[in-house]
């Protein structure tokens, strides 16, 4: 039986926005992946200190919602279940503890590509999953790291990101086609993002 294709597209998703789920049905058509989890840290080690983080569970909410009905993506819990720091290298072995068969690809912009030297264990994050860097239009490719196991994928420029999402609820101002309408519901519904940018 052939091993399954399953895409680690990991991230703060504070809130998951458009850009997020483009880059996900991008990745898993073009590479052919049977499916991506979109991967919730628990606590974001870039992150902090840097701002206020919404809880876990808010976030986890928001990202079940974002990919309600869209085939191939699921979100996970596997970092917020392991607590404290979430580390790449952490969540590649819990993956494939379970199902040491799977064949992982982990779904990176081209900033966190050229970082990721600077990650924690990096040889581990190297020995068990294949990067895969997203190009957007107008932003530079990092070079393939050598002794990686490298593919790119290019996908549409779409100007939004999880600053701006909050900001704008902050405001006040309308988030239509900018997040899921799922996830604008857990916003308001949960009040994020009163008072936070």
């Amino acid at each position: 039986m052939a091993s399954e294709r399953v895409g680690i597209f990991g991230g703060t998703f504070d809130p998951p926005h458009v850009g997020h789920l483009v880059t996900a049905v991008d990745v898993r058509h073009e590479l052919r992946l049977d499916r991506v989890l979109l991967v919730v840290s628990n606590t974001p080690w870039q992150k902090v200190g840097s701002r206020p983080i919404t809880p876990a569970a808010d976030r986890l909410a928001m990202v079940e919602a974002a990919v309600a009905g869209v085939e191939g993506l699921e979100a996970s819990a596997v970092e917020i279940d392991a607590g404290g720091l979430s580390y790449t290298a952490d969540t590649l072995a819990t993956l494939l503890a379970k199902d040491p068969d799977l064949e992982l690809f982990v779904i990176l912009g081209a900033d966190a590509a050229a970082g990721l030297p600077t990650w924690e264990r990096p040889d581990d994050v190297r020995e068990r999953a294949t990067i895969v860097e997203v190009e957007r239009p107008g932003v530079t490719a990092a070079p393939p790291l050598p002794g990686w196991r490298w593919e790119r994928v290019s996908v549409p420029g779409l100007e939004v990101s999880s600053t701006e999402v909050r900001r704008r609820a902050v405001e006040g101002r309308p988030l239509d086609f900018l997040v899921p309408a799922g996830v604008i519901a857990i916003i308001e519904a949960r009040r994020l993002y009163r008072g936070a940018r």
